[in-house]
């Protein structure tokens, strides 16, 4: 079969030398990201039409499987691709009890003890999964030509960092000829996400909060800024904070530095027995705060430390770091999130060129917006979460190109393997 492997440092040139080798109607069967570049593998036209005739050379007359029509057709970039009819579908619907009366005509080469069954089964298989993400790919392609707005739309929303899964979901809801999509999608996340009122602000309420994220996440400085709220609010005396960082160089210092200028008691705490004992004889206060151990969302203490707090009944506030990506966001809420996490509070909002990975992880997550941080000033550069301003920082276009940025002709590669996961 005449299949070729290019890899490319982008999807566009990897598409173009494809096109080159196999011609315009070349069908693509995988691609991937690898250290090298975007790796895409395709197949000649050809080749499919001979397997297509293949197996519908092996289908029994007697009982014929009804073909599956491709529910869509598309053209791959550039050129009108062939639709792959009833040959393919043909293919992809032969049952287990067709491939054992086809296996004396057609014969693929298998490894000893791989009876011929088994292997055209997976031969079927993998032609499954081919035509999944070739239709996907298609079908993107179907987008972009027949409704611009939506594909336009759609790559604005994945270039600002939102994912595939959660623009590709929306998008599909979006109603035809909307005039204004844009501002239907800023409607539709901001109906989505979550965030606290007034009436619902930790500060006002008080209590026991602990501060958990990963290293550098700005748990310690956002600590100091809610202190400082309750302290012009309740005063020094009803406010009192306390650190279980006690591997960091310095983590202690740093917060009893903001304790002194704060005029707030701070205390050390080793362990849930420790800190047991240190809530009891902080009862009288309106708001406790813990700063908690900077560490790896991967870390094997993270599970130790949310059993301590657990067993406590402490409620915690998860920080996420805005400048993260989204795969790193995600492996963070998956890590630190408990039933007793009552929100979040997004930092690092000045150094974040893109909002859309952080708002779409609280989307999928449900997470409670709390505050957002947006520098390092104390207590100044901590907000309540204005949903307004952070929708429009995150879908606003962006003034000069980024070499991250998605293209037309990288759109449909993109789509056709989220596609094909999601089956």
């Amino acid at each position: 079969m005449n299949i070729r492997k290019i890899v490319a440092p982008t999807a566009r040139q990897a598409l173009l030398e494809i096109r080159n080798q196999l011609g315009s109607e070349a069908v693509i069967l995988s691609n991937r990201n690898t250290d090298e570049g975007v790796e895409i593998i395709a197949m000649a036209n050809e080749s499919i039409m001979q397997l297509t005739d293949r197996a519908q050379e092996a289908r029994p007359k007697a009982s014929p499987a009804k073909p599956r029509a491709p529910a869509v057709k598309g053209q791959l970039p550039g050129s009108a691709v062939r639709q792959q009819s009833a040959g393919i579908a043909q293919l992809a619907a032969i049952s287990k009890p067709q491939a054992e009366a086809a296996r004396e005509k057609i014969a693929p080469v298998r490894a000893p003890g791989v009876t011929a069954e088994s292997s055209i089964l997976g031969e079927i298989k993998s032609m499954r999964s081919i035509l999944q993400q070739q239709l996907a790919a298609m079908s993107w392609t179907n987008v972009q030509q027949l409704d611009p707005q939506r594909a336009g739309l759609l790559r604005g929303m994945l270039n600002s960092g939102f994912s595939a899964r959660l623009a590709g979901k929306l998008l599909n809801k979006m109603p035809a000829g909307s005039a204004h999509g844009e501002s239907w999608i800023k409607q539709v996340l901001k109906h989505n996400l979550l965030s606290a009122g007034e009436s619902d602000d930790i500060v006002q309420k008080g209590g026991v909060y602990a501060l958990i994220g990963p290293t550098g996440v700005g748990k310690t400085t956002t600590t100091a800024k809610l202190a400082a709220r309750a302290v012009v609010r309740y005063g020094a005396d009803k406010v009192a904070l306390l650190t279980t960082d006690s591997y960091r160089i310095g983590a202690y210092d740093q917060l009893k530095i903001y304790g002194k200028i704060l005029g707030v008691a701070v205390h050390a705490v080793k362990d849930a027995e420790d800190l047991r004992m240190a809530l009891s004889s902080l009862r009288n206060k309106h708001l406790v705060l813990i700063d908690t151990m900077g560490m790896g969302q991967r870390d094997e203490r993270v599970g130790d430390q949310n059993e301590m707090f657990d067993k406590i009944g402490i409620k915690r506030l998860l920080l996420l770091n805005a400048t993260s990506s989204g795969e790193t966001l995600e492996d963070v809420v998956r890590m630190y999130r408990g039933e007793r996490a009552i929100g979040c509070i997004l930092t690092k909002l000045d150094e974040a060129a893109a909002l859309g990975a952080v708002l779409d992880v609280a989307v999928r997550h449900r997470l409670v917006l709390r505050y957002v941080a947006n520098g390092q000033r104390v207590p100044e550069d901590l907000h309540p979460a204005n949903l307004d301003y952070l929708l429009h920082r995150a879908l606003k276009a962006k003034e000069e190109e980024s070499p991250f940025a998605l293209h037309e002709l990288e759109f449909p590669v993109m789509m056709a393997g989220e596609a094909a996961h999601a089956h």
